[in-house]
């Protein structure tokens, strides 16, 4: 662990840097505007000495022309939190409209909502057909769902949801919106790890976990890297099975690495 930024030995130093590398750095404010983004590009590109760039910036759809000029050339992915973030609740209509808007606008990721509210109803088939409609609007672009974990509470509740997003065709499994209380936890997420490895081991597709909503310290994160890796195991371990979504934990990774 690193708690207390003491010295940080090599394999510390390799884990942290894993960390910031399967980092989405997010601001989903709805202040936001294309010079908080230009500066949120900034900070993703040039973390600090020796440190590595992040996977993603996550904007809104508002903003991803911002994001994609200033992280021209850097090989960071837009993403755009679109398809009725953060509530869930939209018409097939209006979410694959602002999906598509946001990938025309050059989004390469689009992280969009299970309409969590309808599964907890009972209404499968909808959120289903949500689902499945947007993975068609993404088209070859990766798609993260989210299921808003502290929402539905139950392992049962999360399987079920994990399920069907795996079967709608999503490319990650996303645990928060970070709008509500409760984020990210270990016991959702490896909930959502069982799904994932039960059906990777069935012969289905790889899909990656993306962690978000509460996540502010290199410990935390390094907490959920052991977790996937654990469950899932170390080809898990990359930006294209593993991301964690926040906005102040790249300062304390990159403040835990300066330390000698």
């Amino acid at each position: 662990m690193v708690r207390g930024y003491g010295v940080v030995d090599a394999e510390s130093r390799k884990r942290l840097e894993l960390v910031v590398r399967c980092m989405d750095l997010t601001s989903l404010e709805q202040a936001d505007t294309p010079e908080t983004i230009e500066a949120l590009c900034e900070r993703a590109a040039t973390p600090g000495p020796d440190v590595p760039r992040v996977a993603a910036v996550c904007v809104y759809p508002r903003l991803v022309p911002t994001a994609k000029g200033s992280l021209s050339g850097t090989g960071i992915l837009v993403a755009a939190a679109a398809g009725a973030f953060p509530s869930g609740r939209a018409s097939i209509e209006e979410r694959v409209s602002e999906i598509r808007g946001a990938l025309e606008a050059g989004a390469d990721e689009i992280d969009t909502v299970l309409d969590y509210r309808a599964l907890l109803a009972g209404d499968e088939s909808a959120v289903r057909g949500e689902l499945e409609a947007s993975r068609h609007a993404c088209g070859d672009h990766t798609m993260k769902v989210i299921l808003e974990t502290g929402a539905l509470g139950t392992e049962e509740a999360v399987h079920r949801a994990s399920s069907i997003t795996v079967e709608s065709g999503a490319d990650f499994i996303k645990t928060s919106t970070g709008k509500i209380a409760v984020g990210a936890a270990p016991d959702a997420v490896r909930w959502i790890a069982e799904t994932i490895g039960a059906g990777a081991r069935g012969g289905g597709r790889p899909v990656g976990l993306k962690v978000a909503g509460g996540i502010r310290t290199a410990d935390q994160a390094l907490v959920y890297l052991d977790l996937v890796e654990d469950r899932l195991g170390s080809d898990w371990a990359t930006p294209g099975r593993f991301r964690i979504g926040a906005s102040s934990l790249l300062e304390e990774v990159v403040a835990a690495l300066a330390a000698k």
